[in-house]
């Protein structure tokens, strides 16, 4: 049937919000019968033992994966192959812009909102060697549409901005869009659930995916938790982490119930939540979180009055 996944950066241990998301991939994947993988996104940022941390905790959680744990950085050269697939269909070029180069034309009157504006798109060969000389060169995709279409579990419909995307940076590295599409088509995933606030990057890899010759994956991008002024959860709110709320003597099955609480579903395990999980009923708006609140409620009873 394929494969669901939860694929994080090994940055820092998880948040409640990277959590929710884990436990949701789990249930979509497990509702439809999919095998859920683990895949470690480390191309970009890597802090030192953050990859056994996470893993620790997802499965503190009882979260249960299948087959092999994949790590992008140990699957450079398949992502370079994909590179190689575009070159011959003339559908890379290479790109000498820096961000503040792409910015200011970005800015420019007529310009399409968030879209790379095709500077590099066009040049002479002897204006590349020119330009070689002062910065290495990106490579990026030489999109033949400016929109693509991809549905959505949760948002339905949606078309979103197709530009000249990066394929591979400057320092010579797999970009994420590239990565991503070339691992959830190699490795049978045709599911990808995923935070929100990645809605906008599904057309590109939409796009890419057909170009490569892959099925576009059916996605669900759900809602993030986020802290109480609507911002993304991160380390200055408090205690946020798996690790800093067991700190306080809560054991993680109470995470767990809390999580799918926050979801609407039955708290009392992950299998009771399995059997009432329908993605129509679930919340359409961000999960609010004020962990303060959050650890009072979970403490056990004798460690709320030290």
């Amino acid at each position: 049937m394929g494969a669901g996944r939860f694929a994080p950066s090994p940055s820092g241990p998880l948040h409640l919000g990277n959590l929710r998301t884990a436990v949701l991939a789990w249930l979509f994947a497990r509702s439809t019968q999919r095998d859920f993988l683990l895949r470690i996104e480390d191309l970009d940022r890597v802090r030192s033992g953050a990859e056994a941390i996470q893993i620790s905790e997802l499965e503190s959680l009882g979260l249960q994966f299948d087959g092999s744990l994949l790590r992008q950085s140990e699957r450079l050269p398949i992502y370079f192959d994909a590179v190689e697939q575009l070159k011959k269909q003339d559908l890379v070029f290479p790109c000498f812009c820096t961000r503040k180069d792409i910015a200011e034309a970005a800015s420019a009157p007529h310009a399409a909102p968030g879209a790379y504006p095709g500077t590099c798109r066009n040049l002479s060969p002897a204006e590349r060697e020119a330009k070689s000389q002062d910065r290495p060169a990106a490579l990026r995709l030489r999109a033949e549409v400016t929109e693509f279409s991809v549905h959505d579990q949760l948002a339905g419909g949606y078309a979103g901005v197709v530009d000249d995307f990066v394929l591979v940076r400057n320092d010579g590295a797999p970009a994420y869009n590239l990565a991503v599409v070339v691992d959830d088509a190699l490795s049978g995933i045709d599911q990808v659930v995923r935070g929100d606030d990645l809605l906008s990057s599904a057309p590109r890899q939409g796009y890419l995916a057909t170009l490569l010759g892959y099925d576009v994956p059916e996605y669900a991008h759900v809602p993030l938790a986020l802290n109480t002024k609507g911002q993304r959860l991160a380390k200055r709110d408090g205690a946020v982490t798996l690790e800093e709320i067991t700190e306080h003597g809560v054991h993680p099955a109470d995470v767990v119930a809390i999580l799918l609480e926050s979801l609407g579903l039955p708290s009392t395990s992950l299998l009771a939540a399995l059997e009432a999980f329908d993605p129509v009923n679930l919340p359409r708006e961000p999960w609010i979180v004020e962990p303060e609140n959050i650890v009072q409620q979970l403490m056990p009873p004798a460690s709320r009055n030290r």
